[in-house]
C-alpha cells in the first residue's frame, strides 16, 4: 500500500478539521499538524486558506458528481432523471459524512454564497446536470415555472436535512425511506 502524497494528506486533514470545528476553527497549523507536515508545506500547494476551502470544495464536489454521473438515465424521463439524483445525492451524503459536512458549511459561509449566487443567477456553466434538468423540466412544463433558486431549494433542501437527520442518528434511511424521499421531493417540483 502506497503512502498518501503530502497534498493528500493536507486536503484530508483540512476537510476532517473544518467538518469537526468549521473554517475559523480550522487554522492552517491546526491543519499541518493533523496532515503530518510543517505548515509552511502547505503552502506549496496552496497559495492561501481561501485557496485550500476552494479547492477542497472543488474536490468534493467533482467526487459527487461523479458519482451522480455513474448510471445516469440520460434517455429517461425527467422524473426519472430527477429521482436518480435524489437517490444517489443521499446515498452519497449518508456514505461520505466528513464530504456532508464540509459541503454544508461551505454552502452557508461567504465562500457558498458567492458560488451559488454565480451557478444559480450568474452564468451557465458549460454542464451544469442540476440547472440543466430544472430547466428542461420547466420548459416542458414537466416541472412548476418557478425561478432555479425555488427549484434547487424545495428539491435539495429536503434531502440535506434528510441526510443531516441521518448523520445525526436521529432516522435511519433505508432503500426504501431514500425512494419515498425522493418521491416526495419530487412531489414538490413536478408540475
Amino acid at each position: 500500500m502506497t503512502k498518501p502524497d503530502k497534498r493528500e494528506e493536507i486536503v484530508g486533514a483540512a476537510l476532517e478539521l473544518i467538518a469537526e470545528h468549521g473554517f475559523h476553527g480550522a487554522p492552517m497549523a491546526m491543519i499541518a499538524e493533523r496532515a503530518g507536515v510543517g505548515a509552511g508545506t502547505i503552502y506549496r500547494y496552496f497559495e492561501n486558506k481561501d485557496e485550500l476551502i476552494n479547492q477542497l470544495y472543488r474536490e468534493v464536489e467533482k467526487k459527487m458528481v461523479d458519482d451522480l454521473l455513474v448510471g445516469y438515465p440520460m434517455e429517461k424521463t425527467i422524473r426519472e432523471r430527477f429521482l436518480h439524483f435524489g437517490t444517489v445525492l443521499l446515498r452519497y451524503f449518508i456514505s461520505h459524512p466528513l464530504d456532508f459536512r464540509y459541503l454544508e458549511q461551505f454552502h452557508n459561509s461567504p465562500y457558498g454564497v458567492e458560488y451559488r449566487r454565480d451557478r444559480i443567477l450568474g452564468k451557465k456553466e458549460e454542464f451544469d446536470i442540476f440547472r440543466d434538468l430544472f430547466e428542461e423540466g420547466v420548459s416542458s412544463r414537466v416541472m412548476k415555472d418557478l425561478p432555479l433558486v425555488i427549484l434547487f431549494a424545495l428539491s435539495f433542501g429536503p434531502l440535506l436535512a434528510v441526510a443531516r437527520d441521518h448523520i445525526l442518528g436521529f432516522i435511519t434511511l433505508d432503500d426504501e425511506l431514500i425512494a419515498r424521499t425522493g418521491e416526495a421531493c419530487w412531489d414538490g417540483v413536478k408540475q
